[in-house]
């Protein structure tokens, strides 16, 4: 009877990946992959109800090392003008020493010119943005996924499953790259 209560309970409350990334922040914070698995990434915010809003920042955890990928899904906007996803190094960071943070990647889509730029910044100063893609591969209120490989010496970037570019390390303590920020014109709806 007690069994059939507890089946009944859970038939009327799915569970989502929100609730669970909700319960798993009321039980102490752990860290939670938005695509099932524990770890990778967690939101960098005290309210658990806007875990995936725009602009989000969250960690990694464990920093980066060849072999790990970070994965964005989402849509984008009905008008955009452009948005970034940039992975940077800290969270070890005081708050006034955050504005000085070394950028590994920096990635904007940006619609006016339909390019998909790429940049890093270490030790306060910018590299060039690269820019040169075959095609641009989003296209407004349409949903895609953005996978961002770490390898050794590059990440390697596919968008719907096709390899778009590389970029190669300009910050090369790969386990220091330990956020990643998401803003502009687009929704999230998994991150891991």
């Amino acid at each position: 009877m007690e069994q059939r209560n507890r089946d009944a309970q859970r038939q009327r409350e799915p569970r989502s990946v929100f609730k669970m990334a909700l319960q798993a922040a009321e039980m102490g914070g752990i860290n939670v992959d938005w695509l099932g698995s524990p770890g990778l990434i967690s939101p960098i915010k005290e309210d658990p109800s806007r875990l995936l809003t725009v602009p989000f920042r969250g960690r990694i955890r464990g920093g980066l090392r060849p072999g790990k990928k970070i994965i964005v899904m989402g849509i984008v906007d009905l008008e955009p003008d452009s948005f970034d996803i940039s992975l940077s190094c800290e969270c070890d960071l005081k708050q006034e020493e955050q504005s000085q943070n070394d950028t590994a990647l920096k990635l904007t889509a940006r619609f006016s010119d339909r390019q998909f730029l790429r940049n890093a910044c270490v030790s306060g100063s910018w590299t060039q943005q690269e820019a040169s893609t075959d095609y641009f591969p989003f296209i407004p209120n349409q949903p895609f996924r953005i996978e961002i490989h770490c390898e050794h010496q590059r990440f390697r970037i596919f968008v719907d499953g096709h390899q778009l570019f590389d970029f190669y390390h300009k910050v090369t303590s790969l386990s220091s790259i330990d956020t990643v920020r998401i803003g502009g014109a687009l929704q999230i709806t998994k991150l891991g």
